[in-house]
C-alpha cells in the first residue's frame, strides 16, 4: 500500500510532458513573434511586404500571414492600405516612451555628436550593440551640401556592417568577435559581396592597429565613414562620421578620427560620472 502511495505522489509531482511540450512551443512562438518584428523593423520607416518578410525570415507564408495579422490586432504592427507594407505600430511606440528613461544613451551622446558635426561638416552617427547586431540610435548633420545619408535612426545591421558596427565588434575580444562574424555569416551576404567573413577579419584586424574603423564604398558604394568604439574596456557603441569617399582621403581621414576619439574619451568621462551618481537607480543593469 506504502508503494502505491510514493507511486502515486510521483506521478502528481512530476510535469506532464503535454506542459513541457508546451512551455517549449510558447516560447518558440515568442521567438518567432520578435524576430518578426525585428525583420519589418531592419527596413526602418520604408516598410515591408509580407513577400519580403517571408524572404528575411525564411518561415512559410502561411505562418508568416498568421503572426503579421496577430501582431497587426496587437497593434504591434500596422499595413499601410495603399502599398501594403507593414510598418511597427502604435504599442511600440508607447511602450517605448515608457522605456525611454532606462535607454538615454542617445541623449548623453547628442552634445559629441553635434560638436563632430560642426567640426567635420559631414554626418555623424550614433550606433549602439544589440546582441550580433548594431541599431542606429542618434543623427546629427554637419553643414557640408553632400550628406552620406547611408543611415536612417532605427535601423538594425549585422555587426561589421557599417564603421560603427564594425568599431564595436573590433574592440570585443577576439572569440567574441569570431562567435558574431559566424553567427551573421549568412546575413553579410545580403549587403553586398565585399561583406564575406575573410574581408570582415581583414578589417577588423585592420581597425585594432590603427584604432579605428574605416570603410569605402562597402554597404553603401561612393561612401565612407570612420568609426570609434567605447567605453574600451566593454564597448557598447560606436560614434561614425560618414561622407563621399571624395572627402576620406588619407589625411583627412586621419583628422576626423582625431576628432571622432576626443569625442568619445569625453563621452567616456560622462558615462564613468552618470554610473557613479546612479548605481543603484537601474534595476537589471
Amino acid at each position: 500500500m506504502e508503494t502505491k502511495r510514493r507511486t502515486a505522489a510521483a506521478k502528481t509531482a512530476s510535469p506532464p510532458p503535454l506542459a513541457t511540450a508546451g512551455a517549449r512551443s510558447g516560447t518558440q512562438s515568442i521567438e518567432r513573434m520578435v524576430g518578426m518584428l525585428r525583420v519589418v523593423a531592419s527596413r526602418g520607416r520604408r516598410g515591408m511586404r509580407i513577400a519580403d518578410v517571408v524572404s528575411l525570415s525564411g518561415l512559410p507564408m502561411s505562418t508568416c500571414f498568421r503572426m503579421l495579422q496577430r501582431l497587426e490586432v496587437e497593434g504591434l504592427l500596422v499595413r499601410d492600405l495603399l502599398t501594403r507594407k507593414y510598418h511597427l505600430g502604435p504599442l511600440l511606440h508607447e511602450l517605448g516612451m515608457l522605456a525611454e528613461p532606462r535607454y538615454q544613451l542617445s541623449e548623453l551622446c547628442e552634445p559629441a555628436l553635434r560638436t563632430i558635426a560642426e567640426l567635420t561638416h559631414d554626418t555623424v552617427y550614433l550606433s549602439e550593440r544589440r546582441g550580433p547586431e548594431s541599431i542606429c540610435t542618434s543623427r546629427a548633420l554637419g553643414a557640408y551640401p553632400i550628406k552620406a545619408l547611408t543611415l536612417d535612426v532605427g535601423i538594425r545591421r549585422p555587426m561589421g556592417v557599417g564603421a560603427g558596427g564594425l568599431a564595436i565588434l573590433s574592440a570585443l575580444p577576439e572569440a567574441e568577435a569570431e562567435l558574431i562574424v559566424a553567427a551573421n555569416e549568412a546575413r553579410y551576404a545580403r549587403f553586398g559581396a565585399a561583406f564575406e567573413p575573410g574581408f570582415l577579419r581583414e578589417a577588423i584586424a585592420q581597425t585594432r592597429a590603427q584604432g579605428y574603423s574605416f570603410l569605402d564604398s562597402a554597404a553603401t558604394p561612393g561612401a565612407a565613414a570612420i568609426g570609434v568604439a567605447f567605453p574600451p574596456d566593454n564597448p557598447i557603441a560606436a560614434v561614425s562620421v560618414a561622407a563621399i569617399s571624395s572627402r576620406m582621403g588619407p589625411a583627412r581621414r586621419a583628422e576626423v578620427a582625431k576628432i571622432i576619439q576626443q569625442q568619445v574619451r569625453a563621452i567616456c568621462v560622462l558615462l564613468a560620472s552618470e554610473s557613479v551618481a546612479a548605481p543603484s537607480g537601474r534595476e537589471g543593469d
